[in-house]
């Protein structure tokens, strides 16, 4: 079944450019299909291996290998299974989940997320000795998709997983940002910060990287497990230093920090070989692309949208009000984040950028906004995102829906429920952030 069949509202469908509007949602996400991303960079014709742009001859090669981690690892992983055929020699997928994907030579290992667990430090020893198997005459192709961070790990010595689990939640407590605590991931653990490219020396290697990043730094996804780390162990005990927690800390981190300074290993790598493959950058390409084909004049405002979702939705609503191009599609991709406080309500980031954007957009003509999570999960819930138009407001009014209070309550979902107006494409198998669309007719 395609994306463009399982994306519904009643608004949605019963607007004279339904069809329109879903093939443009629907290519967005096509650009993001793991499987998809995957065949457009990898290709086998007698004697070459092309890997996006890349030529290898394969009578040089005595084994391609595939190492696979995240939560799109099973799909990419078969896909470049089926390119391959007879010439791949093995490798390793950890994934979250089973899966019912044809691996073959393929050796699949599950392992917890969002938090690492006992699997994890399986999964992440079993590629490491899978690796040190490799030449200089064989070839590794990494596939690294969102989730990677916690589904493999390798603490370096004298570190538990324990430990890690304790300090993450200090730096967490003391109002550290995300990339601070990646500071700590790729100077404690030997899988990432380039660890399992480390690994994988003296092969030749190459990276298709599925981005669940903002902006796409190559060092945060999954925590760069295959690229160069720009930081080092006395950026990580400068971050301690900087929240008063060197002493708090446990004594086995600030030690193994310690230790390091000035013997850091010296990464065989560079970013040259790494690609990605999927983002939120390339699925708004990819839905401009259609939304032109469709008659649209289209803009990519951003890819980097973040911030509170409710100040986010009204200041978007605030920006289509004064719009006068028609027929228009603008797109917004990024990803925010909803501070929930003592709220007990139902939600996610997307639906609540729509609901802040219902009062703004009360009243106006011919206008639609959409909010999209690209992995078909918008928070705890069963939806993806919402629908807008102007008569959103008096169609609440006359339920008896107090705007307001939802708002307050961070209660997005019961709201459009009640109007028939949430997206539920289901699962995606990808994940490349979140979209906006806003749509003038």
């Amino acid at each position: 079944m395609s994306f463009r069949s399982r994306l519904h509202s009643k608004t949605l469908d019963a607007h004279a450019q339904h069809l329109a509007i879903k093939k443009i949602l629907s290519a967005a996400l096509e650009a993001a299909n793991p499987e998809r991303a995957v065949n457009r960079v990898l290709n086998r014709s007698e004697g070459t291996l092309q890997i996006n742009g890349y030529f290898y001859q394969l009578e040089h090669i005595s084994n391609i290998y595939i190492i696979a981690v995240g939560k799109a690892a099973p799909a990419m992983a078969s896909a470049a299974r089926t390119i391959l055929k007879d010439s791949l020699s093995g490798g390793v997928v950890v994934s979250k989940y089973p899966t019912e994907h044809e691996l073959g030579k393929l050796c699949l290992y599950t392992a917890g997320h969002p938090l690492p667990d006992e699997r994890s430090l399986v999964a992440g020893e079993r590629i490491l000795e899978f690796l040190s198997q490799t030449t200089e005459d064989d070839l590794v192709i990494f596939l690294i998709s969102g989730g990677g961070s916690a589904l493999i790990t390798d603490p370096v010595e004298g570190v538990s997983l324990s430990d890690l689990k304790t300090l993450t939640s200090m730096l967490l407590g003391s109002g550290a940002r995300i990339d601070e605590i990646n500071i700590f991931r790729r100077a404690l653990d030997r899988v990432k910060g380039g660890g399992l490219a480390n690994a994988a020396y003296p092969a030749q290697i190459a990276s298709l990287i599925l981005s669940d990043v903002v902006d796409s730094p190559l060092e945060a996804i999954a925590s760069g497990p295959t690229v160069p780390n720009p930081t080092t162990q006395a950026d990580a005990l400068s971050v301690l230093e900087k929240y008063n927690l060197i002493e708090q800390a446990p004594a086995n981190i600030v030690a193994a920090l310690q230790k390091k300074q000035g013997s850091e290993i010296k990464t065989k790598i560079s970013v040259k070989n790494a690609f990605v493959i999927g983002s939120n950058r390339i699925s708004a390409e990819a839905a401009k692309e259609k939304a032109m084909l469709e008659g649209f004049q289209t803009h990519v405002l951003t890819s980097s949208l973040q911030g509170e979702a409710s100040q986010k939705g009204r200041e978007l609503a605030a920006l289509f009000r004064s719009v006068r191009q028609r027929p228009l599609c603008v797109i917004i991709g990024g990803e925010t984040t909803v501070s929930l406080g003592d709220s007990s309500g139902y939600g996610g980031r997307n639906q609540e950028v729509a609901l802040a954007a219902v009062e703004t957009l009360g009243g106006l003509e011919d206008i639609m906004l959409i909010t999209l999570a690209t992995d078909g999960d918008d928070g705890p819930t069963d939806a993806a995102g919402a629908v807008v138009t102007g008569e959103t407001l008096e169609r609440a009014n006359v339920l008896g829906l107090e705007l307001s209070a939802h708002l307050l309550e961070h209660n997005a979902y019961p709201f459009f429920e009640a109007l028939g107006d949430l997206l539920k494409p289901g699962p995606t198998g990808t994940n490349v952030n979140d979209l906006v669309f806003l749509f003038a007719f």
